[in-house]
């Protein structure tokens, strides 16, 4: 199974957003290693900074980049995210109940 990694690195005057690839086993999640596997092998050496938010950060100094961040995975199976906005404005021009004037 392919998973498609979207991330961000952070360069002092600008934010590149790139994609990386990582094959897994059916039904496997990236792991730590998996991370930063493909990102040495795209040419940056890190460390894990921030578990939680999938922060890296550089091991060498003189890096051009601050960090990079993983924005989210995609593994081609569909996700369900309800959208509030659209919600409310959906819920302001659809009627509910008649009201009296």
């Amino acid at each position: 199974m392919e998973c498609i990694v979207h991330f961000e690195v952070h360069h002092p005057n600008e934010i590149k957003e790139l994609r990386g690839l990582i094959f897994l086993k059916e039904g496997q999640v990236p792991s730590e290693r998996d991370f930063l596997t493909m990102f040495e092998e795209m040419g940056y050496k890190l460390r894990l900074e921030d578990r939680d938010n999938l922060v890296f950060k550089p091991v060498e100094a003189g890096a051009n980049y601050s960090k990079i961040r993983i924005r989210r995975l995609d593994t081609g199976v569909k996700s369900y995210k309800e959208d509030t906005e659209l919600r409310s404005l959906l819920g302001n021009f659809l009627q509910g109940e008649s009201r009296p004037i």
